[in-house]
């Protein structure tokens, strides 16, 4: 048996899955000398989230990030995290946006593109495993391991066997959840080794407490390759620690060769370095053996926890985890990973929030269902399906046999905001917050969110959430229900007031800029009214608007969309409650909006 080969995840998915994927560059280039003299067969450090969150949170250009620890880590393989026909967004997009992706960043550096599809539909993997195999890059198909009626051992070795005749170079076992077994861990692998003639590795998250088990189980099995991570960024909803596997495997025939007081060292420095993102922080990304039964991956729990909060209805998450699995099973079960995961958490919320199932249908559910993401593993609910859809025609061939090619169309819209073929894909991949990072770059204006201080008595303290307080002889009732994410200097706070819902916008005084009057130039967001008569327009969930469907004058019918939000990148349409006149609009495109108020008045 040859020594087993690590893939290290500190860069990527350790960090994406215990502090929301905030690392930045400047704290990894420090520690990339030693990480190279480690020997890992790969660092995996781009891909999943790490897009987003770079160009969303850190305002980072993920390109550059690339091409920087390419340089700084020039003895080991990187390794990228795909998500097929999805690449690393939320959609499917044409084949040759597909193409110029992978080809770009092959040739800024990537050496391993490790591809999957979030419905295990095999079609929707073809096109970027022809554009690895063409740039001369290492193509890992990964299946998206997960338990229901449906899927079986047999089905799984039946993937890899196809993904292998597709031209992949290894295949993984994806495990996002933790779901796996210590006895079904060695099943699977010893049932994949003996059908492939490719190397099989394993990436199992830790939050059961599993995976390390399952991890010794499979490379006794025959497994070539397992994920960890740096004890610092390791359990939880992370994976097993690196040092702690290259100590189970010492002196045996299985022995990395990895140097331990080295891997000790990095250790310690990412120790130190994870100080600095305490704000990011989650207690939903410990230890949870809940995932054996609702089989919600933890980082997908993070999220749902976030939404709730905002909501005010953090004590409902026992009921969202219980709706889940219900969902999960009227959709064909779906293996939870990105991006179903959040289609159908999102979904699950809002049922539960509504006190109604499926009153508010997002529009990816609807693509979905429409078959827009590939087919289903299992049998969908035809009364869902209904509801939703009514009887379009539903998609049988691969999804984006459908689309045209867009790399001219999306280089015609961004036009001389993009330098480059990377920045147009950057605007492909996020439309709206990739054309304001471009803009933003270009205009030398970026601003990272802030990072709170790491042991500060600010971080320390604890405020009340419920309150009342005393003006001028009238007592009101506060209760704060959510705050959304900080923009530069401010942060949206939602809350009520006596009952009544509002909105306003803080901003901290050592930070105001004045302008040249000596006026401040931020201000707070409008007022709203509140949501009270039966043709006023209101959302289910905090969120953003993403369009406004109408104007003051139209006619519109109870049904009729009106307004597109976002929350929990999911987009849902918004339908006018009643028949009538457009009187009022209170929203524009990009503002945050909260439950209870009236967007839109229809008379």
């Amino acid at each position: 048996m040859p020594q087993i080969k690590i893939t290290e995840t500190v860069l990527r998915d350790a960090h994406q899955s215990l502090i929301a994927t905030r690392m930045r560059i400047d704290d990894m280039l420090p520690i990339c000398e030693k990480l190279d003299k480690v020997g890992f067969w790969s660092l995996e450090m781009w891909g999943g989230a790490t897009f987003d969150a770079c160009i969303r949170f850190l305002k980072e250009d993920p390109w550059q990030r690339l091409r920087k620890l390419r340089e700084a880590l020039p003895n080991t393989k990187l390794q990228m995290l795909l998500r097929g026909q999805n690449l690393l967004g939320y959609r499917h997009y044409s084949d040759d946006v597909v193409r110029a992706f992978v080809e770009r960043a092959a040739d800024n550096g990537m050496d391993i593109f490790r591809i999957f599809d979030a419905m295990n539909d095999l079609r929707n993997l073809r096109v970027s495993i022809e554009a690895v195999k063409k740039a001369g890059k290492h193509a890992q198909g990964a299946i998206c391991y997960t338990t229901s009626p449906v899927h079986t051992l047999a089905n799984f070795v039946a993937q890899g066997k196809e993904m292998e005749a597709m031209g992949c170079d290894s295949i993984a076992i994806k495990d996002m959840a933790g779901l796996l077994t210590p006895q079904v861990t060695a099943e699977l692998v010893q049932l994949l080794v003996d059908a492939l003639d490719v190397p099989v590795h394993l990436h199992c998250h830790a939050t059961a407490g599993l995976a390390s088990m399952c991890q010794y189980k499979a490379v006794e099995n025959g497994v070539s390759g397992i994920d960890t991570a740096i004890s610092a960024f390791s359990g939880g909803t992370s994976h097993p620690p690196t040092e702690s596997m290259v100590a189970a495997f010492k002196d045996t025939e299985y022995d990395s060769g990895l140097d331990l007081p080295l891997l000790q060292e990095i250790g310690f420095y990412f120790y130190e370095v994870r100080k600095k993102y305490h704000q990011f922080e989650s207690e939903h990304t410990a230890l949870d053996t809940r995932v054996q039964v609702n089989q919600v991956p933890g980082g997908m729990i993070s999220n749902l926890s976030i939404q709730l909060r905002e909501q005010g209805a953090l004590p409902r998450m026992n009921e969202v985890l219980k709706e889940i699995p219900q969902v999960r099973k009227e959709l064909g079960y779906p293996p939870l990973v990105t991006p179903t995961s959040q289609i159908v958490g999102t979904q699950a919320v809002l049922n539960v929030l509504a006190d109604e199932r499926y009153k508010t249908i997002t529009n990816e559910v609807k693509l979905y269902l429409q078959g827009r993401y590939g087919k289903a593993p299992g049998e969908i609910s035809p009364q869902v399906q209904l509801m939703a859809i009514g009887h379009e025609r539903l998609i049988k061939c691969r999804p984006a046999d459908l689309l045209k090619p867009e790399m001219n169309k999306l280089k015609k819209e961004i036009g001389a905001t993009a330098h480059t073929d990377e920045d147009i894909l950057t605007y492909a991949m996020f439309p709206d917050i990739g054309r304001d990072f471009l803009e933003q770059r270009n205009n030398n204006s970026l601003i990272p969110e802030a990072l709170e201080p790491a042991d500060s008595e600010a971080s320390k303290r604890k405020a009340a959430t419920e309150f009342n307080i005393t003006m001028h002889g009238e007592t009101y009732h506060i209760k704060i229900t959510g705050t959304g994410y900080s923009k530069q200097q401010q942060r949206p706070y939602y809350l009520s007031v006596d009952g009544v819902p509002e909105e306003l916008t803080l901003e901290a005084l050592d930070d105001i800029t004045l302008g040249e009057n000596g006026t401040q130039t931020q201000q707070a967001t409008g007022k709203r009214p509140r949501a009270s008569e039966p043709g006023h327009v209101t959302t289910s969930m905090p969120g953003s608007i993403v369009e406004v469907l109408v104007n003051i004058g139209d006619l519109v019918k109870a049904g009729d969309p009106v307004l597109i939000t976002e929350a929990m990148k999911m987009e849902t349409e918004v339908q006018a409650p009643v028949s009538g006149e457009i009187k009022m609009i209170h929203v524009s495109k990009g503002e945050s909006v909260t439950p209870d108020e009236a967007l839109i008045e229809i008379e």
